[in-house]
């Protein structure tokens, strides 16, 4: 698998980080059951809840 960046999807997250859920949480981001978290990425998702997008890569350890 390619290397995580803030335009992976959240599925591609998921599958290789699944300890990022806690974090994803902490934001109130409900990712994990989310029909559409197949298709949206990292700035995608972060840019529809109203996260900042360095703290939310920060918190999952993933670059830009």
């Amino acid at each position: 698998m390619a290397e995580l960046t803030a335009d992976s999807t959240i599925y591609d997250l998921l599958q290789a980080k699944p300890d990022s859920t806690e974090a994803l949480f902490k934001f109130g981001m409900g990712c994990v059951g989310c029909a559409i978290a197949r298709g949206e990425t990292i700035r995608e998702a972060a840019e529809a809840h109203g996260i900042p997008l360095p703290e939310l890569l920060k918190a999952l350890g993933i670059k830009e």
